[in-house]
Formats: C-alpha cells, structure tokens, sequence
C-alpha cells in the first residue's frame, strides 16, 4: 500500500475570464457559494478528508488569497502559497512546489464544486497500483440536431435531437509526485498533457467514477445555477 496522501495542491491562478464582469474584482475561486467561497468549501472539505497541508497555486490578484484565508489554521490545514510569475497553466504551477512534496499528493483545480468525498478518491490510489488516478464524471450534452444513421451509402435510421454521453475529466486527480518530472519548469503546461506523457511513458493511470454532484463554477450558467440551488436548499455546501 502507497503512503497515505495528506497533501494537495489547488489550482487557482486562473483569470476566470468567463466569469466577467464578476471576476474582475474577485478571482473566480473567492467567489461566494452562499455563505462562504469555493476555495473555503473545497479546503474545508479537504481537511475532513485528513489532508493536512494545501499549496494554493495562484497567480491573478494573489494578495487576497493571502488576506481572505491566512495561514489556513481557522480550516485546519496550514496553507502555503505558491505564486506564478507567468501563467504556467494547469500542470506547470505542480513543478514549483514539487520539491516540497511527499511521495502521494492530491490536485484539483480551484473552481470545481462536488459533493464527492477526496478521502475515497485518495484511497482509491493509496490501495491500487496505478501511478495516478483521475476523476471522471459521465456528462450528458442534447444535440441541436436529427441525428443520421448511415450503411452503405443508405440511411437506415434517423434519431431525433438525441443526448450524447461521454465521459469527462472532472479536474481532480491523486498521482505519485514523481510523476511531476515529465512536467517542464518554467512553461504553460496542461494536465491534459502531462496525463499523455505519464500515459506514454507506460505508467497506470485508473479511473475514478465519480457519480457525485458536480459542477464547473467557471462558467456563468453554472455558477448561477449552483447559487440558486443553495438559495433553495436544494444543495447543502
């Protein structure tokens, strides 16, 4: 069995562009989920979880992190800050902070919201054999149009307006920290690319299914939506 992860790293650093005119003042994970902001959901979260130390990986109006959640000790985490000269994106701010890190860590970037349980997804590596687990959530999308079945050259069917499934990363992940000596320093890199690199490299990299609530805060009908259900109570955060 793998060391027990105690660490995560939160992606933060990110202009939430989509999120404009909101984010002009506030970065996009400060933003206010009823009473308090996804990153205090997502670290109180954590640390029931049992992770002890969080880096927060910003970048864009650093300082009010600093201000707004302090040393972490009110969560019950010691946060440290690791802050981006130039945008290094969502892979590339895990190279600054590597050499801090123990053996298994924790990552999600800073504007999911899910009611899933890090500690699960933090044992699902700790008892297999994969180098790195990533989160997935099956994603529902209704096409705008008739949908074309094609044989030989004939049409044989025709479905009308049809929902596609497909399944997602879901933006968080548990991996081996040695893992992070294919990311290059110094340079905008994807976690998309990073898992191809780790993939091409051999390593095992499971799946997660997480049949959790879940929500991408980073655009604007979603983070309204998820407002509205936490002014209903239809979500409790």
């Amino acid at each position: 069995m793998k060391p027990r992860v105690t660490q995560a790293v939160i992606l933060a650093g990110g202009l939430g562009e989509r999120l404009r005119p909101l984010t002009q003042i506030i970065p996009k994970p400060l933003l206010p989920i009823g009473e308090r902001s996804v990153l205090e959901i997502i670290i109180s979260r954590m640390a029931q979880a049992g992770i002890q130390d969080i880096f927060l990986a910003v970048n864009y109006r650093f300082e009010m992190f600093q201000a707004y959640l302090g040393d972490g000790q009110r969560y019950g985490v010691r946060l440290i800050y690791s802050r981006e000269d130039v945008p290094l994106g969502t892979a590339g701010p895990l190279k600054l902070v590597a050499e801090q890190l123990g053996p298994g860590l924790l990552v999600t970037n800073g504007d999911i919201l899910t009611t899933a349980d890090y500690r699960a997804i933090c044992e699902q590596f700790e008892r297999s054999d994969a180098d790195l687990v990533l989160a997935t959530k099956e994603f529902h999308t209704p096409l705008s149009y008739g949908v074309v079945t094609v044989e030989q050259g004939r049409v044989t069917a025709l479905e009308e307006k049809p929902t596609v499934a497909a399944r997602i990363n879901a933006g968080i992940y548990a991996l081996r920290t040695a893992l992070l000596a294919y990311v290059p320093a110094g340079r905008a890199y994807s976690m998309n690319t990073f898992i191809q690199a780790v993939l091409a490299q051999g390593h095992v990299v499971a799946q997660y299914d997480l049949r959790e609530l879940w929500f991408d805060i980073g655009q604007m009908a979603e983070y309204e939506r998820v407002q509205n259900m936490v002014g209903s109570g239809a979500l409790i955060v």
